[in-house]
C-alpha cells in the first residue's frame, strides 16, 4: 500500500511542475512617443538567461515561472523590473533616462563613450528646437549647439545662413560643414538659382540633428568633413500606431522699426547750393521718400499636413508643406510646395528591413533688386 501512495504522489507532482513553466511574450515601447524599441535586453533576474526585442519591439522568453522577475534594459532608458504573474503576455513602456543616454553618443561610424567624445559630438532633438515660423532647417539649430555659429545671410525670404563649426576660416576653401540627410551627403556647391539648398528639407519633417565637430567623429566622411558634419534625421512612421492626421499653421510678420535719417528736399538743396558745380534749379520740386517706396511689411505663412499609420510589418508617413514669404523689400518673395513620403517594410520575420524615402519640392524665388537699398539713401 505504501508503494502505491508514492507512485500516486509522483504522478500528480510531475504535471504540476510541467504546467508551472510558460513562455512570456510581449512588446516594448517608448512611454512618451509610443515608438517601438528594438534591441532591449530582457533578463530573467538572478540568472544568465535572457533575450532581446526585434525590430518591431517584440520579444519571447520561455521557461518562465510565476513569481520570476524580468528585467528590461537598454541604453538611454530607465531599467524596468516586472514580476511575472499567470499572464503569458507582458507589454512594457520605458521612460527615457537622460543620465544613461549621455554615457554613449553616436558618431559617423558607430558609437563611443561620453568620456572619449567630450565636446566632439552633440545631438539636438525635437524638444530642443527653436520654435516659430521656421522656413529653413538651420534656423532650428541656431544657438543650440556649442561651437556652431549660424549667421543669417541678410533676411530675404527663404535665404540661407552661414554655418561654421568651431570657427573654420580658410581663405581659399569652402568653410561650410558637410550636411548629411538620412545618410545622403548634400552637394556642398549648392544649387544654382536657389537661395538655400537646405530649403529642400521641410523643417517639420526633421527628427534631430547630430553635430560632429572633430576629426575622430568625422573620419568616415574623409576630406569633405574637414569643416565638421551635420547629420539630419527625418521623421518616419511608427509600428502599430493608429491612423493620425496632424495639421499645423504658423504665420509671421516682419517690419522695419526705423528708417535711415536722410536730408529732406530743402536740406539737400542747401547742400547742393554750396557747390558751384551744381545748379539747384535742376533738382525739381518733388520730394520722394524712397525708403518708404521700396520697403513694405513682410509677412509669411506655413502650412503643414501630416498623415501617418503603422502596422505590424509596415508603416508610413506622408507630409505636405506649403510655405510663402513676402519680404520687407517689395517684390522679394519665396514660395515652397513640398511632399515627403517615408515608407518602412519588414520581411523575413523582421530580419530584413527596407526603407523608402522620397521628397518632391517646387521652389519658387522672386529676387528683388538689392541695389535699391543703397540707392534709396544715397
Amino acid at each position: 500500500m505504501k508503494n502505491y501512495n508514492i507512485v500516486f504522489l509522483l504522478f500528480f507532482l510531475i504535471p504540476t511542475f510541467a504546467f508551472s513553466q510558460m513562455t512570456v511574450k510581449g512588446n516594448v515601447k517608448d512611454k512618451k512617443t509610443k515608438e517601438v524599441l528594438s534591441g532591449v535586453d530582457i533578463i530573467l533576474k538572478g540568472t544568465t538567461k535572457g533575450t532581446a526585442t526585434d525590430f518591431d519591439g517584440n520579444y519571447s522568453i520561455s521557461n518562465v515561472k510565476p513569481g520570476d522577475v524580468l528585467v528590461f534594459t537598454i541604453i538611454g532608458y530607465k531599467p524596468v523590473e516586472i514580476v511575472v504573474a499567470n499572464e503569458p503576455k507582458i507589454d512594457v513602456e520605458m521612460d527615457e533616462s537622460t543620465e544613461t543616454l549621455k554615457e554613449v553618443v553616436i558618431i559617423g561610424y558607430g558609437s563611443t563613450t561620453k568620456q572619449d567624445a567630450t565636446g566632439s559630438v552633440e545631438k539636438v532633438s525635437t524638444d530642443e528646437f527653436n520654435q516659430g515660423a521656421i522656413v529653413s532647417p538651420e534656423q532650428l539649430l541656431t544657438g543650440k549647439s556649442a561651437g556652431v555659429r549660424i549667421t543669417s545671410g541678410g533676411g530675404a525670404p527663404g535665404e540661407g545662413s552661414e554655418i561654421r563649426i568651431r570657427g573654420g576660416a580658410s581663405l581659399s576653401a569652402n568653410n561650410a560643414p558637410l550636411i548629411v540627410v538620412d545618410g545622403l551627403p548634400l552637394d556642398q556647391r549648392g544649387v544654382q538659382g536657389v537661395r538655400n539648398q537646405l530649403n529642400a528639407i521641410n523643417p517639420n519633417d526633421i527628427k534631430d540633428f547630430v553635430v560632429l565637430k572633430d576629426a575622430s567623429a568625422t573620419a568616415i566622411y574623409g576630406s569633405r568633413a574637414s569643416n565638421g558634419v551635420i547629420l539630419i534625421t527625418t521623421k518616419k512612421g511608427y509600428t502599430n500606431s493608429p491612423f493620425k492626421v496632424d495639421y499645423d499653421v504658423k504665420t509671421s510678420v516682419q517690419t522695419i522699426p526705423a528708417f535711415v535719417d536722410v536730408l529732406n528736399v530743402n536740406q539737400f538743396r542747401d547742400v547742393v547750393a554750396t557747390d558751384s558745380n551744381y545748379n539747384p534749379a535742376l533738382l525739381g520740386n518733388s520730394e520722394t521718400d524712397w525708403q518708404k517706396e521700396i520697403y513694405t511689411n513682410g509677412n509669411g505663412v506655413i502650412h503643414d499636413v501630416t498623415f501617418s499609420q503603422g502596422f505590424e510589418s509596415f508603416n508610413y508617413r506622408v507630409s505636405l508643406n506649403h510655405t510663402y514669404q513676402n519680404g520687407i523689400l517689395r517684390s522679394d518673395t519665396y514660395q515652397r510646395d513640398a511632399l515627403n513620403l517615408a515608407l518602412t517594410k519588414r520581411f523575413l520575420d523582421n530580419d530584413l528591413k527596407l526603407t523608402l524615402t522620397s521628397k518632391g519640392i517646387i521652389d519658387q524665388n522672386r529676387f528683388a533688386n538689392r541695389g535699391a537699398i543703397g540707392a534709396a539713401i544715397a
